[in-house]
């Protein structure tokens, strides 16, 4: 079955009809039908149908006329034509030439590569399929317009075929038709010259140069203007009796002509292996039936021609019928991309395709390009390419061909329209990195200043163009060192890899992607810019940005296809380092308040996301209070203790970030409670120096405070800190300072606390007497207040302590009040530390099954609880009843995964001890633990 759109819509050939149903239903199927085989977006279908003012409930009426459809084309069609949903559209599937507008299309491009005889009967046979108005019975403003369009799609095909016949010698016959036409058509000059000629070659000059008086009076009456200069031409070859006027051509057949367009290969070339190797594979690809396509995409200055025009001269002799190439400027200084009609015409023009034959409308002219190359084995390269839109026109259609497109963008529409090959480039490793310096500036001056060479090779990257800019200077200035170059590229930034020359410019080149950018996704990139850490997740970013999680995505995919920012399989953004100091500097053109503003969201974004991370990992800790985040501020839910660690882990570096931005805004109140909510994290994961740094920070911030219960909690971090970094005098300072501060207060549950830090503190110091005193005079303070949480919490202590010391009989009756306490409120890390306390116990009366037994419950809910630093301390103290056993192996196994835990914490001391006793297992120096609470 066959489709008719150049007549009454949808009548099938052989006159059965397909009827589609009511008008707009028809629409659908006919906005369809002319792009047939390609995805139309939703939006697209409803702006034809209903035009800019759609209904309210378009896209459903839309998707009811679609299911529609498909049950009259299932019906009518015998399958061979339906309606498919794709990514953000519809498509029509269904053979091309079923449809008489793309048969008529296609009997274009292949009359305009044939001689003029043969030409003819397919001109005649694409007209013939007219049956009169295309799109008959259907109105709107798309349905006018693409009327008219096709309209003017037979108007060329009927001038073509004049053309042709007139360079055949034709001419009396053809008055009578062109008569009618110039009366249709009285300011087309094309039509008018041709009824000129045709007049002329029947005898009847006298009314030619009649004709050609009354278009020009018309034309400089209605246009204001002359005629142009090919029908002046005309006219006065016509005066002066012009013989060639009727000379019969010999022959008209298209010039053969072997392009060999592409540029010089790039020298020196380097690395690239993994991505030479897939355009490789393409080639090896005999299963293939459509033409091979492979995207490079990659961010401005990474060397993506450099790698299609390498790979395209490696492989040149594959293409003996030859090479084209064309820059497509979809980046550039001119800021406009080449229209695609332009490069269409570049292609006719090495093709040998002489002027006078060439069509005027792109779609005449992209089917021609395709009947010249049709079989013949050639390679295009479509370097710098805009989007898939611009290429489209420019792909053979025959798999003998070859394309190779470069671009920014990751062109989604060729992969998945035309099954392109994606080949992402990034930065080249440090070992190119070295060989591109030392091709270009010579062995001896890079080994010279092996560490400068090395700091430059960092500061750039890995990006091609950078190192490009940066061995250009070098080469230019002999005598300049290269550890002056990086000092100056390290202080100065971007600037140093600026140039005159735009395309020697990496800001420059970063400048027109960033051009090409939408405005939102500007400010967005920019934004990223200034974001706190080396990556972001999509909800951190929602609230840096302001915009709903939607509007986020969509302008981040944006970013992404433009190869400025990348995204990971968790979602993960991230900038090269050179694109992010881009970034930076225009953060810096957006208004003062606007930055502000989406940086304490951010940091809002942070504080509160792990304040709700606290409260999971620890809800018996006394809670703070913050304020209200700021508008545009989503905090991320986070369901579970293995969702909040999880996210901890993800954003930790972030967070660090986060408090340094607060500090340098003087967000004060911002950078203590950033320290509060990390605490428990980094107790458990045992960042002990990174707790030292933050909880320093929050110190500071504090003291701009007018809070005695900010001064006193800050202070008992701080000391905390300090104890787990093992700089136990200065830990032993801050924590009497606290507890000075909350007795100066009355502070009773302060002073509570700090001594149950200071009994943390003398343990790892190495003084349990002192420990124990302490732990007992906390347990003391909150019995008196009757916080029977905190009494749990100061008794696992004190249960420890006392065993520390040797008083098995009074630790056994902490564990066992203890150990009620704890499962009655749910305090899993206090029930965890009594666990060890009585695996302690039992190793040391001789019980090491009970030992044994206790530590592994200890273990399992640490594990449960994500607690790495104490599971640590709990397999090193496994180890001993297992010694105690004879069983070697399990120790050498608790100890050897106690090792690595305590390696990863960079808890050195600890690593040591474990590591002497695996080297002397015979020997086991017992050690007790140090509990969980702090």
């Amino acid at each position: 079955m066959e489709f008719s759109i150049l007549g009454a819509v949808f009548a099938l050939v052989d006159d059965v009809v397909v009827d589609p149903g009511p008008a707009r239903q028809r629409c659908v199927l006919a906005a369809l039908a002319v792009d047939a085989n390609q995805v139309v977006s939703v939006d697209r279908l409803i702006q034809r149908v209903w035009g800019e003012q759609p209904p309210l409930r378009a896209r459903q009426t839309l998707v009811n006329y679609v299911s529609r459809l498909r049950q009259v084309l299932a019906a009518d069609t015998a399958d061979t034509a339906a309606i498919v949903r794709r990514s953000g559209g519809y498509s029509l599937a269904v053979r091309p030439l079923a449809i008489d507008l793309h048969r008529f299309r296609d009997l274009r491009s292949r009359a305009l590569a044939e001689d003029d005889r043969r030409a003819v009967a397919l001109w005649e046979e694409a007209l013939g399929l007219w049956r009169g108005d295309a799109l008959t019975g259907l109105d709107g403003d798309w349905a006018e317009a693409e009327r008219d369009r096709l309209h003017r799609e037979r108007l060329d095909a009927e001038c073509d075929l004049t053309d042709t016949l007139l360079r055949l010698g034709r001419g009396e016959d053809l008055v009578a038709r062109l008569s009618t036409r110039v009366a249709e058509h009285p300011l087309d000059e094309r039509v008018a010259g041709q009824y000129l000629l045709a007049l002329h070659r029947a005898g009847r000059t006298a009314d030619a140069l009649a004709h050609y008086r009354q278009v020009r009076e018309r034309l400089v009456v209605e246009l204001g203007s002359d005629p142009a200069s090919a029908l002046q031409d005309l006219h006065r070859q016509i005066l002066i009796a012009d013989p060639q006027l009727t000379d019969i051509p010999t022959s008209s057949a298209v010039a053969p002509a072997v392009p060999r367009q592409l540029p010089a290969a790039p020298a020196p070339f380097v690395g690239r292996h993994e991505e030479l190797d897939l355009l490789d594979a393409t080639l090896r690809d005999t299963s293939t039936t459509t033409v091979v396509i492979s995207a490079i995409a990659g961010a401005g200055g990474i060397g993506k021609t450099w790698l299609a025009l390498h790979w395209a001269h490696r492989h040149a002799d594959r293409f003996p019928d030859g090479q084209l190439f064309v820059d497509l400027r979809g980046f550039g200084p001119a800021g406009t991309p080449m229209d695609s009609t332009v490069a269409v015409r570049g292609f006719l023009d090495a093709l040998g395709v002489e002027p006078g034959r060439i069509p005027a409308s792109l779609h005449a002219q992209t089917g021609l390009f395709r009947s010249l190359v049709a079989g013949k084995r050639m390679l295009l390269v479509l370097d710098n390419a805009a989007n898939a839109a611009q290429t489209t026109p420019l792909l053979p259609g025959s798999p003998t061909c070859t394309v190779v497109v470069t671009s920014r963008n990751q062109l989604p529409g060729l992969i998945t329209g035309h099954g392109a090959h994606h080949v992402r480039l990034d930065v080249l490793s440090d070992a190119e990195a070295h060989t591109v310096l030392t091709d270009r500036l010579g062995l001896a001056r890079v080994t010279a200043e092996p560490a400068a060479a090395k700091a430059l090779i960092g500061l750039c990257g890995g990006f091609p163009l950078a190192l490009s800019i940066i061995a250009g200077h070098l080469h230019t200035r002999p005598d300049l060192p290269l550890a002056a170059l990086a000092v100056e590229f390290r202080d100065v930034g971007l600037d140093v890899l600026d140039d005159d020359d735009p395309a020697a410019s990496l800001p420059a080149v970063l400048s027109w992607s960033y051009q090409a950018l939408i405005s939102r996704q500007a400010t967005v990139f920019s934004l990223l810019g200034i974001a706190p850490g080396p990556d972001i997740g999509l909800p951190a970013a929602t609230s840096l940005t302001g915009l709903s999680p939607d509007e986020t995505r969509t302008a981040v995919h944006g970013l992404a296809q433009a190869s400025l920012i990348s995204q990971d399989s968790r979602g993960r953004l991230r900038m090269h380092d050179l694109v992010r100091r881009y970034a930076t500097d225009t953060a810096r053109r957006l208004p003062d308040e606007v930055r502000d503003a989406a940086l304490r969201r951010v940091v809002n974004f942070y504080l509160h996301t792990a304040y709700t991370g606290e409260r999971i990992l620890d809800p018996h800790r006394p809670p703070i209070r913050l304020d209200t985040p700021e508008p545009g501020t989503r905090p991320h839910v986070l369901p579970d203790t293995h969702a909040a660690f999880d996210w901890f882990d993800t954003e930790n570096l972030n967070l660090l970030a986060a408090q340094h931005i607060a500090t340098t805004h003087r967000w004060y109140a911002a950078v203590w409670q950033l320290t509060w909510t990390l605490t428990t994290f980094q107790n458990r994961r045992g960042h002990s120096h990174d707790q030292l740094a933050v909880t320093r920070t929050g110190l500071a911030a504090g003291r701009h405070l007018d809070a005695p219960a900010v001064h006193i909690l800050t202070q008992r971090l701080v000391g905390m800190a300090y104890a787990s970094v093992g700089r136990f005098d200065e830990a032993v300072e801050h924590l009497h300072q606290a507890l000075t501060l909350a007795e100066r207060h009355d502070d009773l549950l302060n002073q509570a606390r700090n001594h149950r830090g200071l009994a943390w503190t003398w343990r790892n110091a190495g003084d349990n007497h002192k420990a124990l005193n302490h732990a007992t005079r906390a347990l003391d303070v909150h019995r008196l207040l009757d916080n029977p949480v905190e009494e749990a919490l100061s008794r696992c202590l004190t249960a420890c302590y006392a065993a520390l010391v040797g008083d098995y009989d009074r630790a056994s009756e902490h564990c066992e009040v203890g150990l009620l306490q704890c499962r009655r409120y749910g305090i899993r890390e206090g029930e965890a530390a009594i666990l060890t306390t009585m695996g302690y116990i039992s190793h040391h009366t001789g019980h090491h099954h009970r030992a044994i037994r206790d530590y592994h419950a200890a273990i399992t809910l640490h594990r449960d609880m994500c607690d790495t630093y104490h599971v640590a301390d709990d397999l090193a103290q496994l180890g001993h009843p297992h010694t105690a056993l004879g069983h070697h192996d399990r120790a050498r196994a608790v100890w050897q995964e106690a090792l690595e835990l305590y390696r990863e914490q960079g808890r050195d001391t600890d690593a040591e001890r474990v590591r002497q006793q695996l080297d002397g297992l015979d020997h086991a120096d017992d050690q007790p633990s140090t509990e969980s609470v702090k």
